[in-house]
């Protein structure tokens, strides 16, 4: 009987799976296939990426010391303001992703996940293995060794702005439960190459009013919480107690009693609000220079509060929460302002909208295990301490969702 599809899959992903979220419990995850580039179009990809980033982190500079009624705006809680406005390291974000897409103009910037992107472990690590299967080149060589580099000065230089001397104890933290955030952050631990560090997953952590502890009572000086977004932390409180565990960490990280990775200037970009900012400055021709202003015309997508401009101009425009994540609570609609998309998880009704206008994902072939099947994809490009590195592709639906497939990529 031939080999099926299916049992390739299996035998290449079935080792990995004791550490690799490989399937969805319907079927699989990451894709025994390839999406082959262009060595240009790779670098096209990392060229639109770091531009973005340079914007969104110019753009950072001058937010940060904005009045407390632009944070507002933004959609950040009031008890993140004093968070918001440290600036503890050089790159604004250590590790961040733009999401690309794919167009006629070339590529335009859906956002920014600055401050917990995940896809972490598919880009750096398995899309090299499955580059290695399939033969062909891997745009990622090496740029998992850059970001292990990276995390180990910007852990060092995080403890030392909080006055640290020595070695800091470091501590990787998740929600242990879920498989994608507790292998991405084991990943991440393995990487950085920190004898002086461990895992701590988030409900066994400890926190009183002089530091916050691991499970075993020792103090950390460094806590990289990857996963862990900073808009649910605030929200944490001790159902014994009632004390407001978030806050009370949050003002520990002011007060210099624990660092904290990625840092508070990434959280400052994560408001997708920010690009509304951007936008906003580049109409009156302003704050950038004039080769920024080029950038983000050629960039990005026009992004408002309210979505008047697209419906007086009949174009088509996408409604998405300022701190929404895997597509969730997006609706897409037409010219005529007529809704054509809506998806069916609707948990950040409570996040303030922003309306950008609609750019369709591109629409490519790939192989599963029941078959070719044509999808949406989008192009996402990492960035590392502000460089452009490891790129990756999701493939689904017209809205990349947590259903989405995980494309590799390799080098024509």
């Amino acid at each position: 009987m031939p080999e099926t599809h299916r049992d390739k899959w299996e035998k290449f992903y079935g080792p990995l799976k004791s550490d690799f979220w490989a399937e969805y419990s319907d079927g699989e995850y990451a894709l025994l296939d390839i999406h082959l580039l262009t060595r240009e179009e790779i670098y096209e990809i990392r060229l639109a990426a770091e531009r973005i980033g340079k914007i969104f982190a110019k753009t950072n500079q001058m937010l940060r010391n904005a009045p407390e009624e632009t944070f507002w705006e933004l959609d950040f809680d009031k008890e993140t303001y004093d968070y918001l406005r440290m600036k503890t390291i050089g790159p604004e974000s250590v590790i961040s992703r733009v999401d690309l897409i794919k167009t006629s103009q070339g590529y335009k910037a859906m956002e920014i996940n600055s401050d917990t992107p995940t896809f972490i472990k598919e880009c750096f690590h398995i899309n090299g293995l499955v580059c290695k299967e399939f033969g062909v080149k891997n745009p990622n060589e090496g740029m998992d060794r850059e970001l292990s580099v990276a995390m180990r000065k910007s852990i060092m230089d995080s403890y030392k702005f909080n006055g640290g001397q020595g070695i800091p104890y470091v501590v990787f933290t998740s929600d242990a439960d879920h498989f994608e955030d507790r292998f991405t952050t084991d990943y991440l631990l393995q990487l950085s190459g920190l004898v002086n560090a461990s895992y701590c997953p988030l409900n066994e952590l400890k926190i009183d009013e002089y530091g916050l502890y691991d499970k075993n009572d020792r103090k950390i000086d460094v806590l990289y919480r990857q996963t862990w977004p900073v808009e649910y932390l605030v929200l944490d409180t001790n159902p014994e107690t009632g004390v407001k565990i978030g806050q009370l960490l949050l003002e520990h990280i002011v007060n210099k009693k624990v660092a904290v990775l990625n840092p508070p200037s990434a959280f400052l970009m994560q408001s997708k609000a920010v690009q509304v900012v951007i936008w906003g400055l580049h109409e009156e021709g302003v704050f950038y220079t004039n080769e920024e202003h080029r950038w983000i015309e050629q960039y990005m997508l026009p992004t408002y509060f309210e979505p008047d401009w697209f419906i007086e101009d009949g174009e088509s425009y996408i409604k998405k929460p300022c701190f929404g994540r895997e597509g969730d609570t997006v609706h897409i609609f037409g010219p005529d302002g007529n809704p054509i998309y809506t998806d069916t998880q609707m948990n950040y009704t409570d996040s303030a909208p922003v309306y950008q206008e609609f750019a369709e994902l591109p629409i490519t072939t790939i192989n599963t295990s029941h078959g070719e099947r044509e999808v949406h994809y989008m192009t996402g490009c990492f960035l590392v301490n502000g460089k452009a590195s490891s790129i990756g592709i999701r493939a689904g639906k017209i809205v990349t969702d947590d259903n989405s497939f995980f494309l590799p990529v390799g080098e024509k």
